[in-house]
């Protein structure tokens, strides 16, 4: 069995786990798949943790107590080597259950809610060394009613699975094709950074790589787009005019790319910097401050092109360098909300 496969199998105990979520048996999925002195990487507020009992208890038994049917359902498993040789196993999906006491102080609704997550472990040995994560929580505000930040440019809506239906992995790695999916990746990539600092949006070359059906899955706060006129329209444009710096400080952030089948993926931590220097991107005044930004992303390729691409980014991260405070304004915005556990009916009397 070659290396990716095993560790993947290291990882489908802790996701079974947590499809029927229960306090027992995920801390101990948790601790057997990782490294006592494990580092884990999450998403802003949730801050880094080392070692699995510390992560469970600052990550998952708070949503675990906000959602007492928690479920975790992956869409996306696939493993590879970065151009490093270190292992990645890359996961992607949604929490859901019903959300019945706040979270983060984000009021609970009493219905179905889900929140999508980019996961990704790095393996030595038969275990998880070191983890980053996101989860999409600006999309689990906007659920509940909550979110006090501006509206999206894009479509808010449940991403969707691959089309393919094959996004799960599972047939014996295949270097030379995941090898050539993840050079495809990287260089889009270095086109895409020609723009604007050395011409228009004809440098990019965005029709060489990018399928006309192209499907751009963005994080809650910016949205889903379709098609090259709807990614430029709804991100592309936005972001770069606000941050026209963008590409530009690449010895500054780190990338791990790998590939698996015609799936890609990256992660870092950060793994993106450029300065807030105009206006036009959520909202936001321009601070001239530059910032990181995480961004963990997952790419399909059909006919030899970019179909799909799901992307999320530590937005809530990117506010809070910029000074400011998405949880005061959240806690503002709903402060007549009922921030308190649900006592929900059974139906059954």
């Amino acid at each position: 069995m070659d290396i990716q496969t095993r560790n993947k199998a290291v990882i489908a105990p802790l996701r079974a786990a947590m499809y029927d979520f229960s306090e027992s048996t995920v801390r101990a999925a948790l601790s057997e798949a990782a490294a006592p002195d494990a580092v884990f990487h999450h998403c802003h507020p949730l801050g880094d943790s080392t070692g699995p009992e510390a992560f469970y208890a600052r990550a998952y038994a708070p949503l675990f107590a906000a959602f007492p049917d928690l479920e975790r359902r992956d869409y996306i498993v696939m493993a590879g080597p970065d151009d490093d040789g270190a292992e990645w196993v890359g996961c992607g999906g949604y929490y859901c259950g019903t959300f019945a006491a706040p979270w983060l102080d984000i009021p609970p609704t009493g219905h179905m809610a889900h929140m999508r997550f980019h996961e990704f472990y790095r393996m030595e040995g038969g275990k998880i060394v070191e983890v980053q994560a996101i989860w999409d929580i600006p999309e689990l505000m906007m659920q509940a009613r909550a979110w006090p930040m501006a509206p999206s440019l894009g479509r808010e809506w449940a991403v969707p699975a691959p089309a393919s239906q094959d996004g799960l992995q599972t047939a014996p790695y295949d270097a030379a094709k995941s090898t050539a999916t993840k050079d495809l990746i990287v260089d889009m990539l270095t086109h895409m950074t020609r723009h604007p600092s050395k011409g228009g949006p004809e440098v990019m070359e965005m029709e060489r790589f990018w399928h006309e059906r192209m499907s751009w899955y963005g994080p809650a706060g910016i949205g889903t787009a379709r098609g090259v006129s709807g990614f430029r329209n709804w991100h592309q444009i936005p972001f770069l005019n606000a941050m026209p710096d963008r590409g530009q400080h690449g010895d500054e952030v780190t990338h791990h790319f790998f590939g698996e089948g015609n799936y890609a993926a990256v992660t870092g931590w950060p793994d993106m910097m450029q300065t807030l220097s105009h206006s036009g991107w959520m909202g936001i005044a321009p601070t001239g401050k530059k910032i990181t930004m995480r961004s963990l992303d997952f790419w399909r390729l059909e006919q030899g092109k970019i179909r799909e691409n799901w992307v999320l980014v530590d937005l809530l991260h990117a506010y809070e360098q910029l000074g400011v405070d998405v949880f005061a304004r959240l806690r503002e915005f709903n402060k007549v909300r009922h921030i308190a556990p649900l006592n929900i009916p059974t139906g059954q009397s």
